[in-house]
């Protein structure tokens, strides 16, 4: 039976391949370190459990309009304008089923077949299958490591065409956890509003920022970049409910209406007791976020000198998120391989230890790991990956 093109043309996630062979390799008794985990490893805090508890006793178990429940949107409102001090009305608001949903519903509200979309390397993997399911074409700029992976005005002119559409920022960034700056993030702006690009803004780390940094949205710069800005959100990473799958984005009324019609054919709505969950999430208490970014922050801190101990390793350190993104070129070719993806086989085939190539992230010669997992776990991973290199380079 002949698949769609559509389907055929996608890319294979590399994120789910690893870890796949990793439970595979647990699930035979062999003691593997997985290092590729996208969600923190911190239970849904109890207050939220309870209240998605309480919902479903309460009968509030049955459709809830598409875009989502109005007490959800309005404290989502309330959150912009405490985080970022932007004022949104429910209209510009939608509920989506997961942040990747709403990204996945933007591009197909937004997209004809040829327009093009820039997107940053390195990048999150599902970026360019989104756009291409879209029919659109992806278009890459590369954000050199020495720039800490962040592109330039410059870049982003030359890269604009009259097929271009939209560009993605996503900051903090998966993989490289980089951070934008309020003066880079006006200047790519500028470019944008002169060349009447919408801008994709992924959000979704914006509460996991560390050593003192900040986190901006480029659609609180000005009344005209808010208005060119769809801002992509949910409470997956900030609140520990990757599960949960609630995401939402903001922006243009007449796009958010979209979103939302076409969400009404697809989904109907996010699932019900989740959105309830989600609310708590953001009226309830945020200690637990805070303490949750707080051990984030001291484990990057720890595993960081150690990690760039190892030999053939280099790494711009994070800013947020929960990843880091080292160079391993040097240590693959340290150890006998030609590329980074066949030293990632190797160490876990023979360190035991699980870690995503970057190839799958536009950035072949890194390799991307995940702090969120316990630091005695961390170090041990780091301690595998060290001997491995060493015994291999001797």
């Amino acid at each position: 039976m002949k698949l769609a093109e559509r389907v055929q043309a996608l890319t294979p996630s590399s994120t789910l391949a690893i870890t796949a062979k990793a439970k595979e390799m647990k699930a035979r008794g062999i003691d593997v370190i997985g290092l590729g985990a996208g969600e923190p490893d911190f239970n849904t805090p109890e207050h939220i459990l309870k209240a998605a508890y309480a919902s479903m006793k309460e009968g509030q178990t049955k459709y809830t309009p598409s875009g989502g429940l109005i007490p959800l949107k309005e404290a989502i409102i309330q959150k912009f304008k405490d985080d970022q001090k932007i004022a949104y009305d429910t209209s510009e608001i939608m509920v989506a089923t997961g942040a990747k949903h709403a990204l996945y519903t933007l591009f197909q509200v937004l997209l004809d077949e040829g327009d093009e979309v820039i997107i940053p390397t390195p990048f999150w993997v599902s970026y360019p299958e989104q756009v291409k399911l879209a029919d659109g074409v992806p278009v890459y700029i590369e954000g050199k490591e020495e720039k800490d992976f962040k592109i330039t005005p410059e870049q982003l002119k030359s890269a604009i065409t009259e097929k271009t559409k939209a560009v993605i920022l996503n900051s903090p960034s998966n993989p490289t956890g980089m951070l934008y700056s309020k003066e880079e993030l006006q200047a790519l702006g500028e470019v944008c509003l002169e060349h009447n690009i919408i801008i994709v803004s992924d959000e979704i780390y914006e509460k996991l920022i560390y050593d003192h940094h900040e986190h901006v949205s480029i659609a609180q710069l000005s009344e005209e970049l808010k208005q060119q800005t769809i801002i992509i959100n949910g409470v997956s990473k900030s609140h520990s409910m990757t599960g949960w799958r609630i995401g939402y984005a903001a922006g243009n009324k007449s796009i958010i209406k979209a979103m939302t019609n076409l969400a009404s054919h697809s989904t109907s709505n996010p699932t019900t007791t989740a959105q309830y969950a989600a609310i708590a999430a953001y009226t309830g208490t945020q200690q637990p976020v805070e303490k949750m970014r707080q051990a984030f922050e001291h484990r990057l801190n720890t595993i960081y000198d150690q990690l760039i101990s190892i030999p053939g390793f280099s790494c711009v350190k994070p800013k947020g998120a929960f990843y880091l993104f080292p160079n391993a070129k040097q240590a693959a070719e340290l150890t006998g391989y030609q590329h980074v993806d066949e030293f990632v086989k190797a160490l876990l085939e023979e360190a035991k230890v699980a870690v995503i190539p970057g190839s799958g992230f536009g950035a072949p010669n890194n390799i991307r790991l995940s702090y969120a997992t316990s630091l005695e776990v961390l170090e041990e991973a780091v301690k595998r990956i060290r001997e491995f290199v060493e015994q291999k380079a001797n």
